[in-house]
């Protein structure tokens, strides 16, 4: 006679605490993403203030090797057009990373995911404002402040070329901010433009195409004329860009964007 195998299985899942340990699960992950989010974005917060001390650091070199005076927009009397962040090479056909006014005093070449890059606003989120399609910078430089002649508007030939013993407040005067612009699309803009600028002909006008960018959930990022680098989160009525979060710290160019406005000439 054979004996039949009896097999002692443990107790199981049901199909209704099955579902509940998936319910469960997913509450748990649902609670979790906005946290996950937060602290990513933080983390790009942080990494972007990283980059902003390091230019602020590398423009207080360059102001170091030459006199004081501050790191042009475009360096003038160069037959190729050479920025604060590297040139437009026609020879290259391409940019030359090396050859920006303040490059030789970063440890980092221009690239996507460089210094010069916000993380927030990574390749491939913006059309580039240059002449070839390579990354140049997401962060703004406040020329208009510290070396209008180099800007290139007629406005700005015959101001005065900021040295650092002249800035009043070094604290407060933006060197670099997070930047972009909308021109027909969404732009880097390596020019940090003030909520006001001044035309030859009518002296202080409204800009029409202010270009500090606040990413950072409604902040924009910003390094001093001491170095510091903070976030400036956005007030009513200081973005006039909705969409693309686009506007000024402030409605005034004192004291983050041209602090000496009123010794401007005509």
């Amino acid at each position: 006679m054979r004996t039949q195998a009896r097999h002692d299985h443990g107790p199981g899942f049901t199909l209704v605490e099955l579902l509940v340990v998936v319910a469960v699960i997913a509450l748990l992950i649902g609670l979790m993403l906005p946290a996950l989010a937060s602290a990513r974005s933080a983390g790009r917060s942080a990494a972007c203030l990283s980059n902003l001390r390091q230019l602020g650091v590398a423009w207080t070199m360059y102001a170091g090797d030459h006199d004081g005076l501050a790191a042009p927009y475009r360096v003038p009397g160069e037959a190729r057009r050479t920025y604060w962040w590297g040139a437009e090479d026609d020879l290259l056909n391409g940019v030359d990373h090396a050859s920006g006014a303040i490059s030789r005093y970063l440890d980092s070449a221009l690239h996507d995911g460089s210094v010069f890059e916000c993380p927030t606003q990574a390749w491939g989120t913006y059309e580039p404002q240059g002449v070839y399609p390579q990354p140049t910078s997401t962060y703004g430089y406040n020329a208009y402040g510290l070396a209008p002649p180099t800007v290139g508007a007629t406005a700005c030939r015959d101001q005065n070329w900021t040295r650092l013993h002249q800035v009043r407040r070094p604290e407060k005067l933006f060197v670099f901010a997070d930047a972009m612009l909308v021109l027909g699309s969404l732009r880097n803009a390596a020019l940090l433009e003030p909520p006001r600028s001044f035309q030859a002909w009518g002296g202080w006008q409204t800009n029409s195409s202010p270009t500090t960018c606040f990413r950072h959930t409604g902040a924009a990022a910003g390094v001093s004329a001491d170095a510091s680098a903070a976030l400036h989160h956005a007030r009513p009525g200081w973005i006039r860009n909705d969409e693309a979060r686009i506007g000024s710290v402030g409605a005034h160019n004192d004291p983050h964007y041209i602090p000496e406005w009123r010794a401007w000439r005509r």
